[in-house]
C-alpha cells in the first residue's frame, strides 16, 4: 500500500496542521510516512499546501506527479491539483470556498462544504479538520481512531480547547463522505 496526498489552500486554513496530523497518524499506525511542506513567503492569505505519503513500504522519493487523492480548500488549489490526481483517485473540494465543480469524470469526488460545518461545530478554523475526516473514512490508509488518537497528542497546547470541537469536525466530515458515497462528476 502507498498513497500519495496533496493537501492545498490559503495560509492560515490548517493545510499544513492536516499534513502533519496525517503524517503523525500514519508513524503512529507503524507505517511508513513522508511529509513535505511548501508555502509562500506571505503565508496566512497565500497559497499553502503539502504532501503526505504513507506506505508499507520504504518511500524512496518526497516528490510526486500524480497523488491517489488531494483535498482542495479554494479554487487556486482546485485548479492547480484537480488535472494531477491519478485515475480513479479521490479529490475532496471545500464547497464553501470552491462555487464550480471539477471536470473530470475519471475521479471520485467528494464536495464538503467544510467551513459551513466547521461553523456549525463551534470554529469555523476547523474546516481543514472536516476535510480530513471526510478523505480518511474513504481511503484506506489510516483510521479515524487513529487520527482522533494523533489529535489528542499532537494538538498545539494553545488549540486545546478545541480538541472536543476538532474531533466532532473530524466525525462530520467523515460521516457526510460515507453518507455521499462515491460521486462521479
Amino acid at each position: 500500500m502507498r498513497e500519495e496526498v496533496i493537501i492545498s489552500g490559503f495560509g492560515g486554513q490548517g493545510v499544513l496542521f492536516a499534513g502533519k496530523l496525517l503524517t503523525y497518524t500514519g508513524l503512529e499506525s507503524d507505517l511508513q510516512v513522508v511529509y513535505f511542506p511548501s508555502y509562500g513567503p506571505e503565508m496566512r492569505g497565500g497559497t499553502a499546501h503539502c504532501t503526505v505519503i504513507i506506505s508499507d513500504a520504504e518511500i524512496g522519493s518526497p516528490f510526486i506527479r500524480n497523488p491517489s487523492a488531494a483535498i482542495v480548500m479554494n479554487i487556486p488549489s482546485l485548479e492547480r491539483y484537480e488535472s494531477l490526481v491519478k485515475a480513479g483517485g479521490i479529490l475532496v473540494v471545500n464547497t464553501s470556498l470552491v462555487d464550480r465543480e471539477p471536470d473530470r469524470d475519471d475521479i471520485d469526488v467528494i464536495a464538503v462544504p467544510a467551513n459551513d460545518i466547521a461553523e456549525q461545530v463551534g470554529d469555523k478554523r476547523l474546516a481543514n479538520i472536516v476535510l480530513l475526516g471526510a478523505l480518511v473514512s474513504r481511503m484506506e490508509i489510516v483510521t479515524l481512531d487513529a487520527v482522533e488518537a494523533s489529535l489528542h497528542k499532537h494538538i498545539p497546547e494553545n488549540r486545546r480547547s478545541l480538541l472536543e470541537a476538532n474531533i466532532k469536525a473530524l466525525a462530520q466530515g467523515a460521516q457526510l463522505a460515507v453518507e455521499k458515497g462515491s460521486v462521479k462528476t
